[in-house]
């Protein structure tokens, strides 16, 4: 008995060993540093595919002649971008690197999507009951969009053995609200040779 209780305290000390010797560490690097660990979609692909397409968009002649019909700055509202790749994509950071690209641009105006326009909504009517009337934010002055974004992400893996290769591809389009109209669709791929 008494050796069947050394063994197990034995055994337990051994394990506790082996845990204290594996250690993580971490350690703060810049946000703008390009780490890829798993191969798939991850922070730099989001950035690199919005600075891209927005430069893109920028670029075309629906602005200058929207611009020229108008003048003034297009209103463009950024609306689904679903993932329909392999993976979870949080899609919700990649809009916001989309409306990032076009606010820092200067050349277009951006509003805010449904889900926050409604928030702002009853920040609105909260202000019209309990904030003074000189500071109470007025009801009809909201912004209307010109255009709206919208688009997919996708995926394509083929692999063999230890190796893989995902080709993720981005497709947006930008559409007048007025006429329905497509003034622009552009793509952006990206595509990772990964090797265990």
């Amino acid at each position: 008995m008494k050796n069947a209780v050394n063994s197990t305290l034995m055994l337990a000390m051994a394990i506790l060993l082996l845990a204290s010797c594996t250690s993580r560490s971490v350690t703060r690097v810049s946000p703008d540093q390009q780490i890829d660990l798993s191969g798939r979609w991850n922070d730099t692909d989001s950035k690199q595919v919005a600075e891209a397409m927005i430069k893109d968009v920028l670029n075309r002649p629906w602005k200058s002649d929207f611009a020229e019909a108008k003048n003034r700055k297009p209103v463009i509202i950024v609306g689904i971008i679903a993932n329909k790749s392999a993976e979870h994509i949080e899609s919700e950071t990649f809009i916001k690197d989309i409306e990032k690209e076009f606010i820092n641009s200067g050349l277009v105006r951006v509003v805010e999507n449904d889900l926050f326009r409604e928030k702002i909504r009853e920040e609105r009517a909260q202000q019209g009951e309990f904030a003074s009337p000189e500071t109470q934010a007025k009801w009809g002055k909201e912004l209307g969009a010109d255009f709206m974004m919208f688009g997919v992400i996708t995926s394509i893996t083929d692999s063999y053995k230890r190796e893989k290769v995902v080709n993720y591809k981005v497709n947006l389009e930008l559409a007048s609200l007025e006429t329905n109209e497509k003034v622009w669709i552009g793509d952006k791929e990206i595509k990772k040779y990964i090797k265990n």
